[in-house]
This record gives C-alpha cells, sequence and structure tokens, in this order.
C-alpha cells in the first residue's frame, strides 16, 4: 500500500490517473463511521503532510488527520483503503 500522500500527488500530477471523480473516506470519531467527501471538497496546504481542511454541512471548517483517511475512491470505485 502506498502512502496517502503519495496517492494524492499522484491523483494530482498525473493527468491520465487523475481523470476522473475522486472520493476521500474518512473515520469521523464523533459518529463513528467513514465519511465520504469528494477530493474538490479538501483544501491540502502545500507542505502540510498531516492535515488536510474541509467545510462541514454546519459551514465550519473541519481539520482532518491523514492518519484518519481510510478509503479513496475513483468514479465511485475503491482504489486504496487501509485497515481502521
Amino acid at each position: 500500500m502506498i502512502p496517502i500522500q503519495e496517492l494524492l500527488n499522484r491523483i494530482r500530477w498525473d493527468e491520465s490517473f487523475g481523470k476522473g471523480d475522486f472520493e476521500i473516506g474518512y473515520y469521523d470519531r464523533v459518529d463513528g463511521a467513514i465519511n465520504r467527501i469528494p477530493l474538490s471538497d479538501i483544501h491540502i496546504m502545500p507542505g502540510d503532510h498531516f492535515f488536510f481542511s474541509t467545510v462541514g454541512p454546519d459551514g465550519a471548517i473541519h481539520e482532518i488527520p491523514f492518519h484518519r483517511v481510510k478509503q479513496v475512491y475513483k468514479n465511485g470505485k475503491l482504489i486504496w483503503h487501509r485497515e481502521h
């Protein structure tokens, strides 16, 4: 399994691989479940290898550590995962 940051870089920089609709599934400790969000809804600060940000349904900004990312989907198909 490749590290999540490496996969996200490939999606960003490999034009042929990066075509499609991507979603990430991260473990939400409050819900106790995996939440899926479009990759286009996350913001990664350059050089930050620990967190990404997203705006939740409540309008608040949430910082999610990369270690809580458990799944990545491309066009609805699971292409990457790690155990909970």
